[in-house]
């Protein structure tokens, strides 16, 4: 028995150890289980929202090239790492009746146009991600690509600085004003221990 407390720091010490996978895949399917706190999801009035923190590795996998020398590699991985480990980035995924909003939320050519107005240009204005001190981390950037109607849901990734204060406490607040849905503010808890021991791929 004298040795409990060991093993529990033991315990504490690798469920929060970040964990490494060896392909994009299985790193994937980690993120989008809902047990492991990665993903968010709600359904309000028939709309699907879901929103997933994309690790580093993620984007660092997207720019690194195949063609590149062992020594040459490892210098790029460090250096995109440095790039993308500054930022935080989370992508909001909206649907109903498994179709992106544009195919069936908008009434008419107006509204049609306004939301996609919305989409393009004034996310900016409608989501917000803040400490549950209220301090509001200010948005960086957004990426919202068009799909004309030949996606399942409508897919936005959002970016915010990374500073280390803003994850001092247990979450971070991400909230979506109401975008002519009828669902209201919709809004999701992040664990920001999950950002801090983010998984990671070997590269």
């Amino acid at each position: 028995m004298k040795n409990t407390p060991l093993i529990i720091i033991a315990m504490l010490l690798v469920s929060c150890a970040s964990k490494n996978f060896e392909s994009e895949q299985d790193l994937w399917a980690y993120l989008k289980n809902p047990e492991n706190n990665y993903v968010y999801q709600k359904n309000i009035h028939g709309y699907n929202f879901s929103l997933l923190y994309k690790p580093t590795d993620l984007l660092v996998k997207q720019e690194l090239s195949d063609d590149l020398t062992e020594d040459k590699k490892d210098e790029k991985i460090r250096g995109l790492r440095e790039k993308y480990g500054k930022y935080i980035y989370l992508s909001l995924s909206m649907s109903k009746n498994g179709q992106e909003l544009l195919s069936n939320t908008p009434k008419n050519r107006q509204e049609f146009g306004a939301m996609v107005n919305q989409l393009a240009f004034g996310m900016g204005n409608k989501v917000h991600l803040f400490t549950p001190q209220k301090d509001t981390i200010a948005l960086l950037d957004y990426n919202y690509p068009r799909m004309y109607g030949m996606s399942q849901s409508t897919n936005i990734l959002f970016v915010y600085p990374r500073d280390e204060k803003s994850l001092e406490g247990e979450y971070l607040n991400f909230s979506i004003e109401d975008l002519g849905t009828y669902t209201g503010e919709v809004r999701f808890k992040i664990k920001t221990n999950k950002i801090k021991n983010q998984p990671t791929l070997t590269l």
